[in-house]
């Protein structure tokens, strides 16, 4: 009887994981696939706003901003990053946390704006076009974004639909947008890598009358992945600056690079991460580091981006006040605890002109980021 109970109870998960063999491989050879792959760069999307907010003819500066939305679920407690069981969000409570993002960005009012997980008709987050709605609820007139995370139907913790994107806003039209793939996990097996995010760049010319060529460049880089990845992703953010910088154009640039600024004070960041039930830093513990929480070998990440171009916190400044610049932090009700979210330029910014909106704790996982960008003539 106990050969027969255990014969038992192994063939439904050798049913389970034969259904998932045929899935996959179904998945991987029809022509419309559940979950979306992408070329190594591909046209962006366009938005433009349900009507268009007139732009004053002179400008001399403009603002720039920053901010990864956290999918427009401000600090309700979700599954994949606030040690909770939650996966998915009425309406009603995206709605307010929508109308709390909109009032910060219409009160610090960037003129281009580049958001990260911007959720376009997922199920978490109530198949709302976010994007749409914030043009539509801003001054903002168009858009163009680039798929990070797209599949129809994510058979995961109930995921089901997800399309989570990455912006650029401008109150000017947005040209030759284009989405670049940033390098992929080598770390998963292919049927986890299949469904999972693929982390991109996104790209424009800012068409700002009288003012030759302006790029935006918004990057969200893996929290996860590990650091040869991390260090590729980077890498390639820095080389389409380069390419940008050497045919004679201006770039704004930045996002969420997941990664902590040269000369951090703390680089590990796993305690203060950890769930209940969780253990970490001790011999047993396997990992002994939990994913996306250790900076340490991270920390000469971002030299090169230092080293070629302006940052809008300088390295000086962040490391005499780094709590001044921290812009993350997993836990809700707590105040932000590191770096993550970046401007660079190589042109220049105006003197003493950058904030981390460190007042926006509410509204998302990220604190925005702005300065003030002087055009180029």
């Amino acid at each position: 009887m106990k050969d027969f109970l255990s014969s038992y109870q192994i063939l439904p998960r050798l049913i389970f994981l034969l259904l998932v063999f045929i899935a996959y491989s179904m998945l991987t050879t029809s022509c419309e696939p559940l979950a979306t792959g992408f070329d190594d760069t591909e046209g962006a999307s366009c938005y433009v706003a349900g009507s268009i907010t007139p732009v004053p003819d002179t400008f001399t500066m403009v603002r720039v901003m920053t901010w990864n939305i956290r999918f427009g679920a401000a600090r309700l407690p979700w599954f994949g990053d606030a040690c909770s069981d939650n996966v998915n969000f009425t309406e009603d409570e995206i709605y307010r946390a929508l109308q709390t993002i909109a009032g910060k960005i219409n009160e610090v009012k960037p003129d281009i704006l580049l958001l990260q997980e911007v959720d376009v008709k997922s199920k978490r987050s109530a198949y709302i076009d976010e994007l749409q709605w914030l043009l539509d609820h801003t001054y903002f007139n168009y858009a163009v974004c680039g798929s990070q995370w797209k599949a129809q139907f994510i058979p995961s913790d109930g995921l089901g639909r997800m399309d989570e994107e990455n912006a650029i806003l401008s109150r000017w039209p947005v040209n030759d947008a284009q989405r670049i793939q940033l390098a992929l996990r080598n770390d998963q097996d292919k049927l986890t890598l299949y469904f999972y995010e693929r982390c991109c760049m996104v790209t424009g010319r800012i068409a700002i009358p009288g003012i030759g060529n302006l790029y935006a460049v918004n990057i969200h880089a893996s929290a996860t992945a590990t650091p040869d990845i991390k260090q590729q992703q980077i890498m390639q953010f820095k080389a389409e600056l380069d390419r940008i910088n050497g045919k004679g154009g201006s770039f704004v640039a930045g996002g969420d690079l997941n990664t902590l600024p040269p000369g951090s004070d703390t680089t590990d960041y796993c305690i203060q991460d950890m769930c209940p039930g969780e253990s970490f830093h001790h011999s047993w513990d396997d990992p002994v580091h939990k994913e996306g929480s250790n900076y340490e070998p991270e920390k000469h990440f971002l030299d090169p981006v230092y080293a070629g171009y302006i940052c809008a916190v300088p390295e000086d400044d962040y490391r005499k006040n780094q709590f001044r610049y921290f812009s993350h932090t997993t836990r809700p009700g707590h105040f932000w605890d590191r770096t993550l979210d970046y401007l660079f330029t190589n042109g220049r910014w105006a003197p003493n002109s950058v904030k981390t909106h460190q007042d926006a704790l509410t509204q998302s996982d990220h604190a925005p980021v702005s300065v003030m960008f002087i055009l180029p003539r």
